[in-house]
């Protein structure tokens, strides 16, 4: 497997000699992810990180009457998990599924802490990439609290325009927390304005 893309996205904060590439590379474990499948379940141990090489996976909550909330999307060059359970070694709050074929890197908590001591630049690595996932998350929560569902949908299209390819309008809704026929008639009266 070409493991470029993972190493490029690890060059853009932080430099590895050769010998740190290939200790890193190690401790990867490559998967193939047919369409809608699960690579993390609610109640499951949440042991991996996992870096989206190709393809687009969804973090979801289901809650207790089956309404399905999207948490966050990731598309190629992308890194999720459900970080709470992640770092504190609790059970998955959320799903994870392929809304296309996916090719990811696995990287288990295990292996991230042996990185962080063999090779402490991977500290500086995931602080940054927690500090976007942070700083992400906020402006959403600062969207939601002060933006009307036809802005956070224009804003989540001029954000995201690749994801917004790949998604459903249903899953889009479930971001925005709107339901799918709020979300149309917004999509329509968008085109109707546009023509």
């Amino acid at each position: 497997m070409n493991t470029d893309s993972i190493l490029k996205n690890i060059a853009k904060h932080i430099e590895l000699n050769n010998e740190e590439q290939n200790l890193f590379i190690s401790v990867l474990n490559f998967k193939k992810v047919a369409h809608k499948k699960f690579i993390l379940q609610e109640g499951e141990a949440c042991n991996y990180i996992y870096y989206v090489h190709s393809g687009a996976l969804r973090a979801f909550y289901l809650d207790k009457t089956g309404k399905e909330s999207t948490i966050m999307f990731a598309i190629e060059d992308w890194w999720i998990t459900d970080m709470f359970c992640f770092l504190n070694k609790k059970p998955a709050m959320v799903f994870i599924e392929s809304i296309n074929d996916c090719l990811i890197y696995q990287l288990s908590k295990e292996n991230l802490e042996m990185l962080y001591i063999k090779i402490p630049k991977f500290e500086r690595f995931f602080r940054i990439l927690m500090q976007n996932a942070y700083t992400r998350e906020q402006l959403r929560v600062l969207e939601n609290l002060s933006l009307t569902a036809a802005e956070r949908y224009q804003s989540f299209l001029l954000k995201y325009p690749q994801i917004a390819k790949v998604v459903t309008q249903k899953q889009i809704a479930s971001y925005l927390g709107v339901t799918p026929e709020f979300l149309s008639n917004i999509v329509s009266k968008n085109k109707k304005s546009v023509s």
